[in-house]
């Protein structure tokens, strides 16, 4: 294949991400964001050769119309006799799915059985497969799952100390997420430090709006922080993270409906419950310079947690750790956030290098701490990337 080009597609519930990737070099030749699906503002921008172009989306059916001028836009741009696959970001393959698979209908059928375990991301993904596998007929889609990494976890880290019975009936365990970042800077990591990744150790950081922790030893997932969805664990942007059950119980008691407190712990809860102010990191950081109070504990709460999971996570790798590697947009650029993370766990004997610290961002990868100190890194994550290196492995 001279031109192995990939669309990457991740469709969500009012959105619709793509990308096309050169699956030789991980270049993204094209990529763009359909948004505001279901309201009047609905657009679609996307940025070609450093130009960036936006347009509205009409229409009754906001995805199948995005779809559709995706089809346009390859075209135009002479992609169309390149692209060779279509690969399909799907946020849970439960026990259904342990490896990224080429879609047809039984695979559709089953993505459709287990949308209950991930009711928010699951429909809409079936949605941008049905009107892309519309779109491109004759091309060949693969459906890569987030929780594929994660399904070689042993069973005392994703058995959950309830009834197994509710394991059996319903499938409740601890299934983890953002397992293609978590898989892509473990690899990355190993190539840096020159070493074979199965006999490699390493404690994997991502953090972004969504977060999670991932112990990954000799190359294998063995535990990560989200759990049976991607509300567990780290506190995240508008995410609660772990949080006593019994608080929803309680908040029922009070006459909270069931939809209002999980829009309360998904949508209102994280940097923006916790400040009131933003969920955006960035935004945390300036507000807490001007001493925003708010910020400045939001700061510390997620600060704090992030090193706590790291911890207890030399546990699951249960050998010595080669890296910690930071990834994700928090990860990759949040230099104060990063420089925190690491004074929690001077205990462990890690000591930032200042200079290697700053000089790790905005897409650069290196080792952010002192010669003599365990090592701390950061790693950029390129997702898309394995979503077309398995599209084409599988084609």
């Amino acid at each position: 294949m001279a031109n192995a080009l990939v669309l990457v597609i991740n469709s969500g519930s009012s959105s619709l991400k793509f990308a096309v990737i050169d699956s030789k070099t991980g270049d993204a030749l094209l990529s763009g964001l359909g948004e505001c699906f279901g309201l009047p503002e609905a657009r679609m921008s996307w940025k070609y050769q450093g130009e960036k172009t936006e347009v509205e989306i009409t229409g009754d059916n906001h995805h199948k119309a995005s779809v559709e001028r995706l089809v346009e836009l390859v075209n135009e741009l002479g992609f169309t006799d390149d692209i060779v696959a279509v690969g399909h970001r799907v946020v849970h393959g439960g026990e259904k799915f342990t490896k990224s698979v080429l879609i047809d209908d039984d695979v559709v059928k089953g993505i459709e059985s287990i949308q209950d375990l991930a009711p928010l991301h699951n429909p809409a993904h079936i949605i941008g497969i049905r009107a892309a596998m519309e779109a491109f007929p004759s091309l060949p889609h693969v459906a890569v799952f987030d929780t594929a990494f994660h399904q070689t976890m042993p069973a005392k880290a994703y058995t959950g100390a309830i009834s197994s019975k509710l394991y059996k009936d319903y499938g409740i365990r601890r299934y983890g997420f953002h397992g293609t970042s978590h898989y892509y800077v473990s690899r990355e990591a190993a190539r840096i430090l020159n070493k074979p990744v199965e006999e490699s150790n390493f404690i994997t950081v991502h953090l972004g709006n969504g977060a999670s922790v991932c112990a990954v030893k000799e190359g294998k997932s063995v535990d990560t922080s989200m759990g049976f969805t991607p509300l567990a664990g780290l506190m995240m942007g508008t995410r609660c993270g772990d949080l006593d059950p019994s608080i929803i119980e309680f908040l029922l008691k009070k006459g909270w409906s069931q939809e209002k407190i999980f829009d309360e712990l998904n949508k209102n809860s994280g940097f923006l419950g916790v400040s009131g102010l933003t969920s955006d990191a960035r935004g945390i950081l300036e507000a807490m310079e001007q001493g925003h109070e708010g910020a400045t504990l939001a700061f510390e709460v997620f600060t704090y947690r992030v090193a706590k999971y790291i911890a207890s996570y030399m546990v699951a790798v249960g050998a010595p750790l080669d890296a910690i590697v930071f990834t994700g947009g928090i990860g990759e650029n949040a230099l104060l956030i990063r420089r925190e993370v690491l004074k929690n766990l001077k205990v462990f004997g890690y000591e930032e290098d200042v200079s290697g610290d700053e000089a790790a961002r905005f897409g650069e990868a290196g080792i952010i701490t002192k010669e003599g100190s365990p090592v701390a890194m950061v790693v950029p994550t390129n997702e898309e990337l394995i979503i077309a290196q398995d599209a084409i492995s599988l084609i």
